[in-house]
């Protein structure tokens, strides 16, 4: 085929069509209406000489030339976006551009919100939409939905091995309760914890890491609560409840929750390690290399502090 005669666009089209597996969502993806995309996709077939999507119900599935096409076309884009990005001059103090990021509420309050203050005076025109953790967080990642996710490696089960991915900082478990416990001075035993009322945490419809790595340790716990884990430390005021969180939300919050934090009673607990991951099409994106390098740059200063 003579490139000077094939339409290079409807690739990106077939990206969109492939990792959606719907005529709509793809056609909000590339900003155009539904005919258009059917469209689009007509003349993908006649490129072809293939289906390449057949419906399936509510979805698209796609034929075994399309799934064959798929990374090939993929890495394609990749390339080609990072060929065109190399010329291009990315200046933070007077760039327009918004970043999605993908990070859980301890995250945003102890990390993202240092950045956040930094930007509006270092590069106020650059955007962060954050977005929560959800149960399919490397799925958004995965189809380019999202720029950046920060999530602990522990989460990811080895599959940041499939993204461009940088640890960020490491962070360990403290026992939280309320400043005025009537039963804890300042040491827990392992007993007390086990017995005490407790408040489970929880990510999502998931229950949080440090709870599964409780019951990996087999530590039992008295649980008479389960929340979100950015707001317990907020719900211990007053209370007999114990709970676990992260080191740097427990020193960030205590204050303002009338909290104590004390070593936990555990050995074996072991911390969590931030990481953040990216995609291929962004990796040479000379944007996407600062904001990281923002991140990485933040996350040393705070461990230092």
């Amino acid at each position: 085929m003579d490139l000077r005669n094939a339409d290079l666009n409807l690739l990106v089209a077939f990206d969109m069509l492939v990792t959606e597996r719907s005529v709509t969502r793809a056609a909000g993806r590339m900003s155009v209406g539904q005919p258009a995309m059917s469209a689009i996709l007509g003349r993908l077939r006649k490129l072809f000489g293939d289906p390449l999507f057949v419906r399936e119900g509510r979805g698209l599935v796609a034929t075994p030339l399309a799934e064959s096409l798929a990374q090939p076309v993929r890495d394609l884009l990749t390339h080609a976006e990072a060929v065109l990005s190399r010329g291009s001059i990315f200046d933070p103090t007077t760039a327009q551009r918004t970043f999605s990021v993908i990070a859980n509420d301890y995250l945003t309050m102890t990390f993202l919100h240092p950045l956040l203050a930094r930007l509006a005076v270092e590069a106020p025109g650059i955007r962060l939409h954050i977005f929560p953790t959800g149960d399919d967080f490397a799925d958004q990642l995965r189809r380019n939905l999202v720029d950046l996710l920060i999530v602990p490696l522990e989460a990811m089960e080895g599959v940041h091995a499939e993204f461009p991915h940088h640890v960020l900082f490491r962070d360990r478990y403290l026992v939280a309760l309320d400043q005025n416990h009537p039963d804890v001075g300042d040491t827990i035993t392992l007993e007390q914890f086990s017995t005490l009322p407790y408040l489970a945490t929880s990510s999502g419809h998931l229950r949080s890491l440090s709870e599964m790595q409780l019951d990996f340790l087999g530590v039992p716990r008295n649980v008479e609560i389960t929340t979100a884990f950015g707001v317990a430390p907020f719900l211990l005021k007053g209370t007999r409840l114990i709970t676990l969180i992260h080191e740097r939300l427990a020193y960030r919050v205590a204050d303002e929750a009338g909290l104590k934090v004390l070593e936990p009673p555990i050995p074996r607990l072991q911390p969590i390690t931030e990481i953040m991951l990216w995609t291929k099409r962004t990796d040479g994106d000379t944007a996407h290399q600062w904001l990281r390098q923002r991140l990485l740059h933040l996350a040393s200063e705070l461990d230092s502090a």
